[in-house]
C-alpha cells in the first residue's frame, strides 16, 4: 500500500455536533454531559480513517464556500484528503449534522444535507471530465459512496459507465436512508455495507443476526454483503458463502463514525490483499478501537 492511493469518497462532508452522556438515556432524558464540535459526515469520516491507514482519499462531496466550508476544507486537506474535487459554491451552505449519545447507543440524530442533495450530479464532474476517470476510461479502483445522495442520483449512478468498473463500497449512512441503496443492489461490482436493522429495511424483513441477514441480502440480488450486529457477530457474505467474525470487547465511549470507521478499514485491508477472514477481523479491530476511543476521530 502506498501514500499516494487514491479512493474517490462519495457522499456528506459537514460539521458534526456531538452531545455524549456517560449514563443511559431515554426519549425526554436532560441529562449533564459533554457536546463537541468536529468535522464530520459519512463520506470525510471515512476519508479521515482511510488517511490513518496510508491511503489518499478524494473527497467528492459539497462543501459551501461560507466560513463553515472553508474550515472545514482547510482541516481536510490538513490532514491529507484530497479536496480538489470537492464542488464549492456561494449558492450553497455547509451541511451539518447533530446526534445525542449515552452509554446505550445513538439516542436520536438530524442530519441536514440538503446542500448535498441539492448539488446534485455536479459533485460526480471528476469522475467524467478527465480528473479521476471518464465514460470512455472510467475509474477502475475502490470507491466509497454513502447514501446521502437523492434516490434518483443512487438510481442514475447504477446505470453509469463513470462507474462500471469500480470496485464500489456503498454504506447507507443511517436506518432512515437504508432503501435508497436499492437501485445498487444488484450490481455485480457493489459491496454493500449495513447493519441488521438495514439490511431488515432493504429487505423487508427482520433478521436476528447478522449471518441471516447477509444471506437474505444475497436472495435478493446483492453482490456481496458486510452486516454488522453493534456487539454481536458480524458476516460477511458473497457468491462463494458467509463468513462470521465476533468484534472484540469494547468499553463504548463514542458511536458516531463507527460504521464509517469498519468500512475503511476493510477496504484498506482488503486492497493490501488481506484474505476475507483477515479484512474482516482487521476492520472490527478498528471499529472497536473507535467506540474505545482509542483512535482519533
Amino acid at each position: 500500500m502506498t501514500a499516494d492511493t487514491r479512493i474517490p469518497c462519495i457522499g456528506s462532508a459537514h460539521w458534526d455536533v456531538i452531545g455524549h452522556a456517560g449514563i443511559v438515556m431515554t426519549a425526554g432524558s436532560d441529562v449533564p454531559g459533554r457536546i463537541a464540535r468536529h468535522p464530520g459526515g459519512v463520506a470525510l469520516n471515512i476519508a479521515k480513517a482511510l488517511v490513518r491507514f496510508g491511503m489518499t482519499p478524494t473527497l467528492l462531496t459539497a462543501i459551501g464556500e461560507d466560513d463553515e466550508g472553508e474550515r472545514l476544507i482547510s482541516f481536510a486537506s490538513g490532514i491529507g484528503i484530497d479536496t480538489t474535487c470537492v464542488y464549492r459554491t456561494a449558492e450553497l451552505p455547509t451541511d451539518s449534522y447533530m446526534a445525542i449519545e449515552a452509554s446505550n447507543g445513538l439516542i436520536a440524530a438530524i442530519a441536514d444535507a440538503h446542500s448535498l442533495e441539492a448539488a446534485g450530479d455536479r459533485i460526480l464532474r471528476p469522475l467524467a471530465d478527465g480528473r479521476l476517470g471518464s465514460a470512455v476510461a472510467p475509474f477502475s479502483g475502490p470507491i466509497t459512496l454513502d447514501g446521502n445522495l437523492t434516490v434518483a442520483l443512487l438510481a442514475k449512478m447504477a446505470t453509469s459507465p463513470l462507474f462500471e468498473r469500480a470496485d464500489l463500497r456503498v454504506v447507507p449512512a443511517s436506518p432512515g436512508k437504508a432503501e435508497r441503496l436499492a437501485p445498487l443492489l444488484d450490481m455485480p461490482n457493489a459491496t454493500i455495507y449495513v447493519n441488521v436493522e438495514e439490511a431488515g429495511i432493504l429487505c423487508g424483513s427482520r433478521f436476528d443476526d447478522a449471518r441471516e441477514a447477509a444471506h437474505a441480502l444475497l436472495d435478493i440480488g446483492a453482490n456481496r454483503a458486510l452486516v454488522t450486529n453493534g456487539e454481536h457477530a458480524v458476516a460477511d457474505g458473497s457468491r462463494t458463502g458467509v463468513i462470521v467474525a465476533d468484534p472484540p470487547t469494547a468499553n463504548v465511549t463514542r458511536v458516531t463514525g463507527a460504521g464509517d470507521t469498519f468500512l475503511a478499514a476493510h477496504v484498506a485491508a482488503e486492497f493490501a490483499g488481506a484474505p476475507p477472514k483477515e479484512a474482516l477481523d482487521e476492520a472490527l479491530r478498528a471499529a472497536s478501537d473507535h467506540v474505545s476511543g482509542g483512535m482519533a476521530s
